[in-house]
Protein backbone atom coordinates (compact mmCIF):
# COMPACT_ATOMS: atom_id res chain seq x y z
CA UNK A 1 0.00 0.00 0.00
CA UNK A 2 1.18 3.38 -1.19
CA UNK A 3 2.24 5.72 2.31
CA UNK A 4 -0.05 8.86 3.09
CA UNK A 5 2.18 10.61 5.29
CA UNK A 6 3.91 13.59 3.72
CA UNK A 7 6.97 15.13 6.36
CA UNK A 8 7.10 18.43 4.57
CA UNK A 9 10.45 20.84 4.38
CA UNK A 10 10.10 24.10 3.82
CA UNK A 11 11.57 26.85 1.89
CA UNK A 12 13.85 29.78 3.12
CA UNK A 13 11.47 31.37 5.60
CA UNK A 14 11.25 27.77 7.64
CA UNK A 15 7.83 28.67 9.53
CA UNK A 16 5.84 26.31 7.65
CA UNK A 17 2.70 28.56 7.13
CA UNK A 18 3.21 28.67 3.03
CA UNK A 19 2.38 24.75 3.19
CA UNK A 20 -1.16 25.37 4.20
CA UNK A 21 -2.84 25.72 1.12
CA UNK A 22 -0.78 22.81 -0.58
CA UNK A 23 -2.24 20.79 2.99
CA UNK A 24 -5.66 21.61 1.73
CA UNK A 25 -5.05 20.39 -1.07
CA UNK A 26 -4.34 16.81 -0.23
CA UNK A 27 -7.01 13.97 0.10
CA UNK A 28 -8.23 13.92 3.71
CA UNK A 29 -6.94 10.37 3.95
CA UNK A 30 -3.40 11.94 3.81
CA UNK A 31 -1.24 12.94 6.99
CA UNK A 32 1.17 15.94 6.41
CA UNK A 33 3.99 16.68 9.02
CA UNK A 34 6.00 20.08 8.48
CA UNK A 35 9.54 21.17 9.95
CA UNK A 36 9.62 24.21 11.09
CA UNK A 37 13.09 26.14 11.95
CA UNK A 38 14.38 28.42 13.97
CA UNK A 39 12.82 32.28 13.21
CA UNK A 40 15.07 34.15 15.70
CA UNK A 41 18.68 32.29 15.76
CA UNK A 42 20.54 30.86 12.53
CA UNK A 43 21.33 27.51 11.65
CA UNK A 44 23.66 26.28 9.52
CA UNK A 45 22.32 23.26 7.27
CA UNK A 46 24.33 20.74 9.58
CA UNK A 47 22.74 22.20 12.60
CA UNK A 48 19.10 21.57 10.78
CA UNK A 49 19.71 17.91 9.89
CA UNK A 50 18.80 16.84 13.66
CA UNK A 51 15.24 18.64 13.11
CA UNK A 52 14.76 16.96 10.47
CA UNK A 53 15.44 13.49 11.73
CA UNK A 54 13.34 14.22 14.87
CA UNK A 55 10.27 14.93 12.85
CA UNK A 56 9.93 12.07 10.72
CA UNK A 57 7.75 9.00 11.72
CA UNK A 58 9.87 5.72 13.19
CA UNK A 59 7.34 3.13 12.21
CA UNK A 60 5.12 4.83 9.25
CA UNK A 61 6.07 4.91 5.87
CA UNK A 62 6.67 8.30 4.58
CA UNK A 63 7.80 10.67 1.21
CA UNK A 64 10.22 13.35 2.07
CA UNK A 65 9.04 16.55 0.11
CA UNK A 66 11.51 19.25 0.45
CA UNK A 67 10.73 23.11 -1.19
CA UNK A 68 13.69 24.92 -2.91
CA UNK A 69 15.94 25.97 0.61
CA UNK A 70 15.59 22.64 2.21
CA UNK A 71 16.36 20.73 -0.67
CA UNK A 72 20.14 19.70 0.67
CA UNK A 73 18.62 18.66 3.97
CA UNK A 74 16.22 15.90 2.27
CA UNK A 75 18.73 14.61 0.33
CA UNK A 76 21.40 14.22 2.76
CA UNK A 77 18.45 12.72 5.09
CA UNK A 78 17.91 10.35 1.90
CA UNK A 79 21.73 9.39 1.52
CA UNK A 80 23.23 8.84 4.78
CA UNK A 81 19.93 8.05 6.98
CA UNK A 82 17.37 6.33 5.04
CA UNK A 83 15.00 4.62 7.19
CA UNK A 84 13.36 1.31 6.43
CA UNK A 85 10.06 3.91 5.97
CA UNK A 86 11.34 6.05 3.72
CA UNK A 87 9.52 5.66 0.43
CA UNK A 88 10.30 8.15 -1.19
CA UNK A 89 11.92 11.81 -1.87
CA UNK A 90 9.67 14.81 -3.60
CA UNK A 91 12.00 17.82 -4.66
CA UNK A 92 10.14 20.91 -4.91
CA UNK A 93 12.32 24.22 -7.47
CA UNK A 94 15.53 22.87 -5.55
CA UNK A 95 18.53 22.49 -6.02
CA UNK A 96 22.29 20.35 -4.60
CA UNK A 97 24.88 22.79 -5.52
CA UNK A 98 25.07 26.50 -6.15
CA UNK A 99 21.07 28.17 -7.57
CA UNK A 100 22.54 31.09 -9.28
CA UNK A 101 25.70 30.61 -11.24
CA UNK A 102 27.39 33.55 -11.89
CA UNK A 103 24.68 35.42 -9.64
CA UNK A 104 26.88 34.56 -6.37
CA UNK A 105 29.09 37.45 -6.22
CA UNK A 106 26.23 39.95 -6.34
CA UNK A 107 23.78 38.11 -4.34
CA UNK A 108 26.28 37.74 -1.44
CA UNK A 109 26.93 41.41 -1.33
CA UNK A 110 23.45 42.21 -1.37
CA UNK A 111 21.67 39.43 1.14
CA UNK A 112 23.04 41.39 4.47
CA UNK A 113 20.54 41.67 6.93
CA UNK A 114 19.28 45.41 6.21
CA UNK A 115 18.55 43.74 2.63
CA UNK A 116 15.59 41.56 4.79
CA UNK A 117 14.73 44.80 6.62
CA UNK A 118 12.86 46.13 4.10
CA UNK A 119 9.66 45.62 2.42
CA UNK A 120 10.34 44.31 -1.50
CA UNK A 121 7.74 46.16 -3.93
CA UNK A 122 5.33 43.79 -4.71
CA UNK A 123 6.85 43.36 -8.53
CA UNK A 124 9.89 42.01 -7.36
CA UNK A 125 8.79 39.35 -5.26
CA UNK A 126 6.08 38.11 -8.58
CA UNK A 127 8.91 38.50 -10.82
CA UNK A 128 11.34 36.45 -8.80
CA UNK A 129 8.93 33.97 -6.78
CA UNK A 130 4.89 34.08 -6.94
CA UNK A 131 4.42 34.87 -10.83
CA UNK A 132 2.08 37.49 -12.37
CA UNK A 133 -0.98 38.64 -10.99
CA UNK A 134 -0.05 36.72 -7.84
CA UNK A 135 -3.45 36.92 -5.66
CA UNK A 136 -3.42 39.61 -3.05
CA UNK A 137 -3.64 37.11 -0.05
CA UNK A 138 -0.46 35.17 -1.60
CA UNK A 139 1.74 37.89 -1.11
CA UNK A 140 0.30 38.96 2.45
CA UNK A 141 0.95 35.42 3.43
CA UNK A 142 4.56 35.36 2.10
CA UNK A 143 5.10 38.75 3.43
CA UNK A 144 4.08 37.50 6.98
CA UNK A 145 5.93 34.27 6.82
CA UNK A 146 8.83 36.42 6.03
CA UNK A 147 8.68 39.25 8.74
CA UNK A 148 8.06 36.26 11.36
CA UNK A 149 12.19 35.49 10.58
CA UNK A 150 14.73 37.59 11.95
CA UNK A 151 16.93 39.57 9.53
CA UNK A 152 20.31 37.78 10.32
CA UNK A 153 18.69 34.64 9.70
CA UNK A 154 17.55 34.92 6.66
CA UNK A 155 20.64 36.47 5.40
CA UNK A 156 22.37 33.30 6.63
CA UNK A 157 20.19 31.15 5.28
CA UNK A 158 20.76 32.75 2.03
CA UNK A 159 24.51 32.58 2.65
CA UNK A 160 24.26 28.94 3.82
CA UNK A 161 22.06 28.34 -0.13
CA UNK A 162 25.32 29.87 -1.87
CA UNK A 163 27.87 27.77 -0.46
CA UNK A 164 26.05 24.46 0.01
CA UNK A 165 26.82 21.32 -2.31
CA UNK A 166 25.33 18.17 -1.65
CA UNK A 167 25.64 16.49 -4.92
CA UNK A 168 27.65 13.84 -3.78
CA UNK A 169 24.91 12.76 -1.37
CA UNK A 170 22.47 13.02 -4.27
CA UNK A 171 24.61 10.60 -5.80
CA UNK A 172 24.85 7.90 -2.92
CA UNK A 173 20.60 8.34 -2.91
CA UNK A 174 19.07 4.90 -4.06
CA UNK A 175 15.03 6.20 -3.07
CA UNK A 176 12.86 6.65 -5.96
CA UNK A 177 13.09 10.49 -6.80
CA UNK A 178 10.49 13.09 -7.79
CA UNK A 179 11.28 16.75 -9.21
CA UNK A 180 8.77 19.33 -9.61
CA UNK A 181 10.30 22.09 -11.73
CA UNK A 182 8.78 25.24 -11.50
CA UNK A 183 8.71 26.09 -15.77
CA UNK A 184 8.29 30.01 -14.83
CA UNK A 185 11.15 29.58 -11.73
CA UNK A 186 13.25 33.24 -12.38
CA UNK A 187 15.15 32.30 -9.36
CA UNK A 188 16.73 29.32 -10.25
CA UNK A 189 19.37 28.21 -12.96
CA UNK A 190 18.59 25.58 -15.46
CA UNK A 191 21.71 24.23 -14.15
CA UNK A 192 19.54 22.77 -10.79
CA UNK A 193 17.77 20.59 -12.92
CA UNK A 194 20.63 19.31 -14.86
CA UNK A 195 22.51 18.30 -11.81
CA UNK A 196 19.27 15.92 -10.96
CA UNK A 197 19.55 14.69 -14.08
CA UNK A 198 23.13 13.86 -14.12
CA UNK A 199 23.53 12.62 -10.77
CA UNK A 200 20.25 10.56 -10.87
CA UNK A 201 19.17 9.71 -14.52
CA UNK A 202 16.10 7.65 -12.93
CA UNK A 203 15.11 11.09 -11.61
CA UNK A 204 11.47 11.51 -12.29
CA UNK A 205 10.86 15.12 -13.67
CA UNK A 206 7.41 16.24 -13.65
CA UNK A 207 7.18 20.65 -14.96
CA UNK A 208 4.44 22.42 -13.36
CA UNK A 209 3.68 26.09 -14.97
CA UNK A 210 4.11 28.24 -12.37
CA UNK A 211 6.69 30.41 -10.53
CA UNK A 212 9.45 29.86 -8.14
CA UNK A 213 6.60 29.37 -5.46
CA UNK A 214 5.09 26.39 -6.88
CA UNK A 215 3.34 24.93 -4.24
CA UNK A 216 1.83 28.33 -3.17
CA UNK A 217 0.66 29.40 -6.75
CA UNK A 218 -0.28 26.13 -7.78
CA UNK A 219 -1.29 23.77 -4.82
CA UNK A 220 -3.46 21.68 -6.28
CA UNK A 221 -1.55 20.06 -9.59
CA UNK A 222 1.16 19.82 -7.05
CA UNK A 223 -0.64 17.46 -4.80
CA UNK A 224 -2.58 15.79 -7.99
CA UNK A 225 1.47 14.90 -9.30
CA UNK A 226 2.53 13.94 -6.02
CA UNK A 227 -0.60 11.51 -5.57
CA UNK A 228 0.20 10.28 -8.59
CA UNK A 229 3.84 9.42 -8.24
CA UNK A 230 3.39 8.38 -4.53
CA UNK A 231 0.53 6.05 -5.67
CA UNK A 232 2.61 4.35 -8.32
CA UNK A 233 5.67 3.49 -5.66
CA UNK A 234 5.57 -0.32 -4.55
CA UNK A 235 4.70 -1.69 -1.58
CA UNK A 236 8.51 -2.52 -0.69
CA UNK A 237 10.05 -0.42 1.63
CA UNK A 238 12.79 2.27 0.01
Amino acid sequence: MAPKHLVLLPGLDGTGELFLDFIAALPKSWTATTVTYPTDRFLQYADLRPLVGAAVPQSERFVLVAESFSTPLAVWYAATAPPTNLAAVVICAGFVGNPVDGWSRAVKVLAKPWLFRLTPPRAIVEYFLLGQNAPSDILQKLRHALQRVSPDVLSGRVQEVLDCDARDELRRTTIPLLYLEATHDRLLSSSCKKEFSRLRPDTLFRSVPAPHLLLQREPQKAAAIMMAFINSLTTSPG
